[in-house]
């Protein structure tokens, strides 16, 4: 096993030649090496060799709730698929899930010290400002020359507190004082990383204009808060709460599913949509209010009249209680999912 493998761009180019080797004199196995890093070793500069046929490439992202719980699944989100619509709500009754509160979930974060080590929000927070010291000094610089470290951090910091929110480069390189064009190198950067995520817009083409601008949100919960300054939690970190148990789950299929956003110029939106390679569609509403209302389901129920072959919609809430909010629209508490 070898770590850090973008800090030595010429590694990959000679393991491809020890692994031709062996694969000519017939002694090549799976799995010889095992290569990690803290950047996507498919960036053209993270190691300049892509090892394209000879390696499988897997995301580990911050742990989801049942990993801190010592639970080897990913949650329910393979079983909406698997499970007619109808049966959903006895789906989600079939086990006994621990109850949580979100905001303690999103303050803890899915990094295994804060998560699972750290006891009190005063540690947490030391660690966390340690991590971005570090990735800033260390994982960035490792991937390009980066120019001003202050830039970068304002422009995490404006990030952080527009989670959830359509990307809107132009303004954000205002706000942080920096060229359009370095914010496009920096949000790169951050991409690259595995800190921002950009959230594709749902694009396939129906009788409703569509917005097709990424969404942004940030790969663990509780570092964006910290980045953040700590503020008041909102609905969008638990958005980015359950994103950050989806892209797992998503990652770890042998055939990867797609997660998007879908939005149109009249503000209808679903926070998430989950489209199998089959074409089978899942929306995925998020509201941080324990009382729902039928009014936050408008988005689901628009956008199954809009694609009827969709499976059915799902609202996750921080409440208690599950009912159905229309034809396969099901109403559910998020840690019944998750």
């Amino acid at each position: 096993m070898i770590d850090e493998v973008q800090r030595e761009p010429g590694l990959a180019r000679a393991l491809k030649e020890v692994i031709d080797e062996l694969a000519h004199c017939g002694t090549a196995t799976r799995a010889q090496f095992v290569l990690t890093g803290s950047a996507n070793l498919l960036a053209p500069r993270a190691v300049g060799e892509s090892l394209a046929g000879r390696a499988g490439y897997t995301t580990l992202w911050p742990m989801t709730r049942n990993e801190r719980l010592g639970r080897g699944s990913a949650g329910l989100w393979s079983d909406f698929f698997t499970t007619p619509a109808q049966d959903w709500y006895d789906l989600v009754h079939a086990t006994a899930p621990a109850v949580a509160d979100w905001r303690n979930e999103a303050r803890i974060g899915g990094y295994p010290t804060p998560a699972l080590q750290l006891q009190s929000a005063d540690e947490r927070a030391v660690w966390f400002q340690g991590y971005m010291d570090t990735y800033l000094d260390r994982d960035v610089r490792d991937l390009a020359n980066l120019g001003n470290a202050l830039d970068m951090r304002r422009l995490m910091r404006i990030a952080c507190n527009r989670i959830g929110q359509l990307v809107n480069r132009a303004a954000w390189a205002i706000d942080a004082g920096v060229a359009p064009t370095t914010a496009l190198r920096y949000l790169d950067l951050l991409e690259q990383s595995y800190q921002l995520i950009r959230l594709d817009a749902f694009a396939v083409n129906r009788t409703k204009r569509l917005i097709k601008s990424p969404k942004a949100y940030w790969s663990d919960t509780a570092m964006a808060w910290h980045i953040a300054d700590s503020p008041p939690l909102t609905g969008f970190h638990f958005e980015n709460l359950i994103l950050g148990e989806l892209l797992p789950w998503r990652d770890a299929q042998s055939r990867r599913p797609s997660v998007m956003h879908w939005r149109t110029t009249n503000q209808d939106e679903v926070d998430f949509v989950i489209e199998q390679p089959s074409g089978a569609l899942l929306a995925i509403e998020c509201k941080s209010s324990e009382r729902p209302t039928l009014s936050d389901a408008k988005g689901l129920k628009l956008f199954l009249q809009e694609y009827p072959n969709a499976i059915g919609g799902i609202l996750l809430h921080a409440g208690s209680e599950t009912r159905w909010l229309g034809e396969r629209i099901l109403m559910l508490p998020w840690w019944r999912v998750c």
